[in-house]
């Protein structure tokens, strides 16, 4: 997971990726871990050190100098000492142990009674329900200090973290680990705590390995472990600025693992729920991490512009998170606490606390944008913010544990149970595009990056800046196409269907992508963020180029890699038991949608891309590549439509459509879609590439002729002379 070299600081990259001396970004500080640090990045074996041990020494050394743990923040203008959140955070987490063990203590069995489940014992259940929080508090940890290492870091010129975070960086290796590890334990207790057997019982592996396999909530504590795994052993080893970017993908997916298996997946409008709890954990999650992070990091040598500097950018980026944790947190409430029973169930009173908590979350950082110039203030933001997000994750603890009250008061369906709604009549024109349930994950982000790109054309015109209309045009159309199918009534029947899933399939896989990647939203940015100034931490614009030219953006988008990816995951997924797991619950189609729409991105962008980025190859190898892919859509296609077995049998037997009394002819239909609708997009793949490989030829002569037009063709000259030598001779 090393990466390469990043263009050095003191240069930038143009919009075709080039280096451009002229233009300056932040240099790193002085004194960096790139000193001690091998060149991937890691503290490893590098020719200006001896070994890994004396460049993780020396990177603890300086951050040692520049910051002491044990000493607290003092205020500019007041020496005084203050309280913490490096001081109150343990008091934090025991008041929060301590009140859900008081909170099992007192309920006992009347929280299980309530489902008709076993009583587990008093002890099983407070270990499940203490277990959570500090799973969840360790996620926070590891999650946010990645989130302050990103956001914050100024990289040397090998892209290797400064000082200033490295404290961060530790952080999320050591919670890290202690998250795998918690989670891990949690996949045992959860499980007894589910199936009612005392943790006493449940010791035996031939017991509890059926236990978790029974319950999703503990299979989704074993992939958080997993995840928190690889985030703790790449930390380790990896100090990279893009390293830690690409190590927020397994941090935020072992937070999904756990939400997407709680409340918000389970009955009615379960679909709305799921999209609502991956925007709402995520954002949790990160928000309140970044400003403990924030608390637990801030040196108390750094001068008061830097320090007011990253504040600024952590209280910003915090207050954003806590809209949006407002706002789905408040959709998820409407979903799971009907209003009688928000005071009247215990449930509903720890959704409150949760609100109120949030409530404080939110308002802390946003306070401090415009308050926090001192230290003493940028202390006490962040303690009163990391503190009210502590208290809104113990709130949350006792509520996931058990069910919400909606859920006990409503009379299940099966479509309830594996929808989440009704569909009342067959597909059509009209129910196709009549049908909408809003994906608030997807829909979403269709809009907003619809949104962010037009502001990124219009921040160009008001510079005076060029922008192509059909750039523009291409993009719209991509997000409104990705808007449809995950919103319309193509992914509601799409759940339902197996003919219908698979042409909303084709769309994200092929259709959307190719759209995207003809409006360059990379070239777009690189064009309307700002160089950072000197002295400034570095911003969007040189976070994109880090990213493009990373080791990691080299691999997956690597001609044959992405191939193999684009081809491999479709018979993965189809051709193997994953469809059957995955199609069951409304996270596994969020989740297929994400893969394919990446995978298709990556395929195509190899093609007719762009963008700047890895090195390219000539057009004829890329249409030699655009066809090699055919023969797999074709047979895949043509295998779907004769196979005997039927993929997804048992879900869409459950769900037992009226209308689809043949499942093998539904099957032939789809894979007729995936066989025919293929061809469509990469016609359009085609065309674009001859445009571009045309354009390339033209430009080719247009600088030969320019070459020609500004020196001598010395080979003519001196052939025109030895011919006029000749002649000379000849008289």
């Amino acid at each position: 997971m090393s990466e390469e070299p990043a263009v050095r600081d003191e240069s930038t990259v143009s919009d075709d990726g080039t280096v451009d001396a002229d233009d300056t970004t932040p240099t790193a500080a002085d004194s960096s871990p790139a000193e001690s640090a091998g060149s991937d990045g890691a503290a490893g074996p590098n020719p200006a050190v001896q070994d890994s041990d004396d460049a993780v020494q020396d990177t603890d050394d300086a951050v040692q100098d520049s910051q002491d743990p044990d000493d607290a923040v003092q205020d500019s203008d007041d020496e005084g000492r203050i309280p913490t959140i490096r001081t109150w955070l343990p008091v934090l987490v025991i008041a929060g142990v301590a009140a859900l063990l008081a909170y099992c203590g007192v309920s006992g069995a009347t929280r299980y009674d309530e489902t008709g489940d076993n009583f587990p014992g008093l002890f099983t259940s407070m270990v499940a329900t203490a277990g959570y929080f500090l799973g969840a508090l360790t996620a926070t940890a590891t999650l946010g200090a990645l989130a302050y290492v990103v956001l914050c870091a100024r990289p040397d010129d090998h892209n290797v973290i400064d000082p200033q975070v490295y404290r961060a960086h530790r952080i999320a290796e050591r919670a890290g680990a202690t998250w795998a590890v918690v989670a891990l334990l949690m996949t045992w207790v959860s499980a007894a705590n589910a199936a009612g057997v005392p943790l006493s019982k449940a010791t035996d592996p031939n017991v509890w390995w059926p236990l978790i396999d029974a319950s999703e909530q503990s299979l989704g504590w074993l992939v958080s472990a997993c995840c928190a795994a690889v985030v703790a052993v790449c930390a380790r080893m990896l100090l990279r600025w893009t390293s830690h970017v690409v190590l927020l993908i397994p941090a935020c997916a072992g937070v999904l693992a756990l939400a997407v298996t709680g409340n918000a997946g389970q009955g009615p409008n379960h679909d709305y729920g799921t999209s609502a709890v991956i925007v709402f954990s995520v954002a949790l999650t990160a928000l309140v991490g970044l400003l403990a992070a924030t608390g637990l990091t801030q040196p108390t040598d750094t001068s008061d512009h830097d320090l007011r500097q990253s504040s600024r950018r952590v209280f910003a980026t915090a207050t954003g998170l806590g809209v949006l944790t407002l706002v789905f947190g408040a959709v998820l409430g409407a979903l799971l606490i009907p209003a009688r029973y928000a005071f009247t169930t215990a449930y509903g009173r720890w959704g409150v606390v949760a609100a109120i908590a949030l409530a404080v979350a939110t308002a802390a950082p946003a306070i401090g944008l415009t308050r926090a110039t001192s230290r003493r203030m940028i202390t006490v933001v962040t303690t009163v913010g990391a503190g009210a997000g502590i208290a809104a994750l113990a709130a949350i603890a006792a509520m996931e544990t058990r069910f919400s009250p909606a859920l006990l008061a409503h009379k299940f369906t099966i479509w309830d149970v594996f929808l989440g709604y009704h569909l009342d009549s067959p597909p059509s024109v009209s129910t196709l595009l009549g049908t909408w349930r809003f994906d608030l994950f997807l829909g979403l982000g269709a809009i907003v990056l619809a949104v962010a790109y037009v502001v990124g054309v219009l921040r160009l015109r008001r510079d005076g800046v060029n922008w192509s209309g059909w750039r523009t045009l291409s993009w719209l159309l991509g997000c409104a196409a990705l808007l449809f199918v995950t919103s319309s009534g193509v992914r509601a029947y799409g759940m339902a269907m197996f003919s219908v899933h698979m042409a909303e399939h084709m769309v994200l896989n092929m259709f959307v992508p190719v759209l995207l990647i003809l409006g360059a939203p990379v070239t777009l940015g690189l064009r309307a963020f700002p160089t950072a100034e000197r002295g400034a931490l570095p911003g969007p614009r040189e976070w994109i180029v880090w990213m493009v030219h990373s080791r990691f953006v080299a691999v997956i988008s690597n001609p044959l890699v992405a191939l193999a990816i684009f081809v491999g995951s479709l018979y993965a997924v189809y051709f193997t038991p994953l469809f059957d797991v995955l199609d069951r619950y409304h996270w596994g189609h969020e989740l297929m949608s994400v893969h394919f729409l990446i995978t298709g991105y990556l395929f195509y962008w190899a093609i007719i891309g762009l963008d700047p980025g890895p090195k390219r190859l000539p057009y004829f190898a890329r249409l030699g590549l655009l066809l090699a892919v055919m023969p797999f859509h074709a047979f895949f296609g043509i295998a779907t439509m004769t196979m005997q077995s039927v993929i997804g049998h048992t879900f869409y037997t459950y769900v037992g459509l009226p209308w689809v009394t043949d499942q093998r002819h539904d099957q032939f239909v789809g894979g007729a879609i995936a066989w025919g609708a293929s061809e469509v997009p990469l016609l359009i793949v085609v065309l674009a590439l001859a445009v571009q490989w045309a354009r390339s030829d033209r430009s080719e002569a247009n600088s030969s002729d320019r070459r020609v037009d500004k020196y001598a063709d010395d080979e003519l000259d001196a052939y025109n002379a030895m011919l006029d030598e000749l002649s000379k001779s000849r008289r």
